[in-house]
């Protein structure tokens, strides 16, 4: 038997892979059925609009907060290990929030719930590294994992909502108990255990550090994309980058850090972590504005807004399972820039959008053409790190998508936002109060606010969608312009690496590295060979 047959995955692996998959749908179920429960629960528990705030964002603050923490402990106790925990926190912190009986009560269970979840995709993605050793095997099982996230924000609205028709609001946080629970029963069964044998002991200066950098930020990013540039947010965002730097520092001076830096030496690694960033950077500047557009200027409900994503979720779910196979043929540097290059098309077509449906085709196309740097870049990034360090690499790819989302939102984000009012700012029409104009002015919310406030603010509506569209054209142009940019950057930086599954230039089959001798000791065990 070669090298390449005996790290073939089997059937236990596989049926690993269906387990695995529950806490990764949840992750992106959780988030879209929250929004669809949004009215019910604030009415019933009487939350103002700041509490609101903390119901929504406190989830994805703890999420980002603490990915690299759990990356690189289930590292050091075991990923099947820590899974678990988390799947089982998650269980209890969902049936907490279905139960909420204060607006208080609520925002905690969501901070229960943004930890345990930041226990679950570098967990998952940790496993299927090590269940999967053979290159083009992982692919495959990568891209099943995306999928799930797509597909679960394609359920979530569907079936949010008719939970919702027949229930209280708290019932769209029970729908992922029963799958928790699954996971606990067959996980023990089907997952088996990895763990660094050789690992250290964590350091806890290193934990506040990365919480002390990440969470002020995050914060920060997002409530200065909200209200403006305001001295708290912003002062915010300086300390963490001042933690930030503390941080790096101390990681250089511990022989087993928290953050092994030796992983950005590997250009394979760096390119597709610093893409993927970039990607989720104009990714979530460009579905802020686009779901504003469709809310204000195409006049859709929430729920109808969320069903506009919902192609471009599914054309994301179609590429996850066929880029595997592509990849097998065509190098990774070709077939992601050539995503790349759609996707920047897609932009382009957008500095022309006056029309939802403009916006509903072009994003479906665009997700389909971006799917290839998400599936192969997260397998470029937890592939070219050693074994024992596959829970950090995990926990890195995850947190590009959510720290570039954020960092998008308030980057170009802010850019568009100016570019609004400055359109605006001479063409209100005169005869409208004077209130009303300067809420137009603020932002295209105030302006469709004003506009039903009193006759005279009618007057604001035509030039505000005018404005608005015009930001929406600058935005989507910056993002032509980076996502060619990085097109260019994969094609040279990652010519290099061969098809998926086929060998290099030196011969050997690309796979991920093999452990240690003390690694594989108990993983044997734990599988029963």
């Amino acid at each position: 038997m070669t090298t390449g047959e005996a790290t073939k995955a089997g059937r236990r692996e596989w049926l690993g892979l269906a387990v695995l998959a529950l806490p990764t749908f949840l992750v992106s179920f959780d988030v879209f059925v929250l929004l669809l429960a949004l009215p019910q629960l604030t009415a019933d528990l009487g939350a103002d609009s700041n509490q609101q705030l903390w119901i929504t964002d406190i989830y994805g603050f703890l999420l980002a907060g603490f990915l690299l923490t759990m990356g690189t402990l289930g590292d050091r106790i075991g990923r099947r290990k820590l899974l678990l925990i988390g799947a089982t926190v998650f269980g209890i912190a969902s049936v907490t929030a279905a139960f909420s009986t204060s607006p208080e009560m609520l925002i905690a269970a969501r901070a229960l719930l943004g930890i345990a979840g930041a226990t679950l995709a570098p967990s998952t993605l940790a496993l299927i590294t090590n269940m999967f050793r053979d290159n083009k095997q992982r692919a495959g099982a990568i891209g099943i994992w995306g999928g799930m996230f797509t597909l679960g924000a394609i359920i979530g609205p569907v079936l949010g909502g008719v939970m919702l028709q027949q229930f209280w609001w708290g019932s769209v946080f029970l729908l992922g108990v029963p799958a928790m629970v699954l996971l606990l029963a067959v996980g023990p069964a089907v997952l088996p255990e990895y763990r660094d044998t050789h690992a250290g002991r964590i350091d806890v200066p290193s934990i506040v550090l990365s919480l002390a950098t990440v969470l002020p930020v995050i914060y920060g990013i997002k409530e200065l994309a909200r209200h403006g540039w305001e001295p708290v947010p912003l002062v915010c965002v300086l300390a963490g980058l001042a933690f930030g730097v503390l941080f790096l520092r101390r990681q250089r001076r511990l022989s087993d850090p928290l953050l092994d830096l030796t992983l950005f030496s590997n250009k394979s690694f760096s390119t597709a972590l610093g893409s993927q960033l970039t990607y989720s950077l104009v990714g979530g500047a460009t579905m802020l504005f686009a779901a504003q557009y469709f809310q204000l200027v195409g006049g859709l409900s929430t729920l109808q807004s969320g069903l506009a994503m919902l192609p471009g979720m599914a054309s994301a779910t179609v590429a996850f399972a066929i880029t595997p196979v592509i990849a097998a043929k065509i190098r990774p540097a070709y077939l992601i820039s050539g995503g790349m290059i759609g996707a920047a098309i897609c932009m382009v077509v957008f500095t022309q959008a006056d029309s939802t449906a403009t916006l509903i085709v072009g994003f479906a196309v665009m997700s389909f053409c971006g799917t290839p740097l998400v599936a192969l870049g997260t397998n470029l990034v937890i592939g070219n790190a050693p074994m024992e360090k596959a829970g950090s690499a995990g926990s890195l790819a995850q947190m590009s998508n959510e720290c570039g989302s954020a960092l998008g939102i308030a980057t170009i984000g802010t850019i568009g936002a100016a570019v609004y009012r400055s359109e605006i700012h001479d063409a209100i029409p005169a005869g409208v109060p004077a209130e009303a104009a300067e809420a137009a002015r603020d932002s295209l919310g105030g302006a469709v606010a004003a506009a039903g406030s009193t006759p005279e603010g009618l007057a604001v509506l035509a030039p505000a969608h005018e404005a608005f569209t015009s930001s929406l054209h600058v935005v989507t142009g910056i993002g032509a312009v980076l996502l060619a940019g990085v097109a260019i950057l994969v094609a040279t930086m990652l010519k290099h690496v061969p098809p998926v599954g086929q060998e290099t230039p030196g011969g050997a089959p690309e796979a991920a590295p093999e452990a240690s001798e003390a690694e594989q000791a108990p993983a044997k065990e734990a599988v029963g060979v």
